[in-house]
């Protein structure tokens, strides 16, 4: 259900190393629980953020919800096609439903604070209860 190529926060972020950069998205848990996904607001290019800090805001017709970033880093791109087309982090949030890539800071210290895709899977198991 979840992929084993990245780690995942409480906050139901993936962040997944891709060569020197880490692209970023929410859950498929995360949009399921949304629901149908109408706004998505993102930093710009250049921005700084810090890991668990507020990366951006997700708005579905259910709710208006913060985005975390799973790490540290500095945004070399935002999903321009999640902007125009917000739906598509419900269709494929682990794949072209990403949000942004973020140039890491420290990329091995935040990924060991995060959950292998089993450790979340066990979450959303335990929150689903």
């Amino acid at each position: 259900m979840n992929p084993s190529d990245r780690r995942y926060s409480k906050d139901h972020e993936w962040a997944q190393i891709v060569g020197d950069e880490v692209i970023v998205g929410i859950t498929n848990f995360a949009q399921e629980q949304l629901g149908d996904i109408v706004y998505v607001d993102l930093p710009e290019v250049g921005s700084s953020v810090d890991q668990s800090s507020k990366l951006g805001e997700i708005e579905s017709v259910k709710a208006v919800s913060d985005i975390f970033s799973p790490v540290g880093g500095a945004v070399t791109e935002v999903n321009q096609a999640v902007l125009d087309s917000p739906e598509l982090v419900n269709q494929d949030p682990s794949g072209s439903g990403w949000l942004v890539k973020l140039a890491p800071r420290d990329a091995s210290s935040d990924f060991s604070s995060l959950l292998t895709s089993e450790e979340y899977n066990e979450l959303i198991e335990n929150e689903a209860h």
